[in-house]
């Protein structure tokens, strides 16, 4: 049974946007942190956003900070990412994953996922 599905990725435009999403039911568990990755072709995994569902606590890398948005909807178990000002280096597969509630601050986020989406593709070109 998958624990966390990823949807909402596709082509967008230079200065676009796209709105991700990672239906979990480990949302409603209050245990585990959602964070958001992302793997570019021969890169390295890049962790670019968590929330903590508890406090709503957010935490955003410095390459995404100000243009993407991570947000949650409790009703739905779902968190979504909304990413604006798109740029072709935002290109990659974006992957939702779960950790430690408390791994994820708004200061620090330690990672620690212990269960992983398969990820959804995001392309920014023109």
């Amino acid at each position: 049974q998958e624990q966390l599905v990823e949807s909402g990725g596709g082509l967008a435009q230079p200065g676009g946007s796209l709105r991700l999403s990672c239906a979990t039911s480990l949302l409603s568990s209050g245990d585990y942190h959602i964070g958001w990755f992302r793997q570019a072709p021969g890169k390295e995994r890049e962790g670019i956003s968590c929330i903590r569902p508890s406090d709503d606590s957010t935490y955003y890398s410095d390459s995404v900070k100000g243009r993407f948005t991570v947000s949650k909807d409790s009703t739905k178990n779902t968190v979504y990412l909304q990413m604006n000002s798109l740029k072709p280096e935002d290109s990659a597969i974006y992957y939702c994953a779960a950790g430690p509630s408390y791994y994820c601050s708004a200061y620090q986020w330690y990672y620690g996922e212990e269960y992983w989406g398969k990820g959804t593709l995001v392309t920014v070109s023109s």
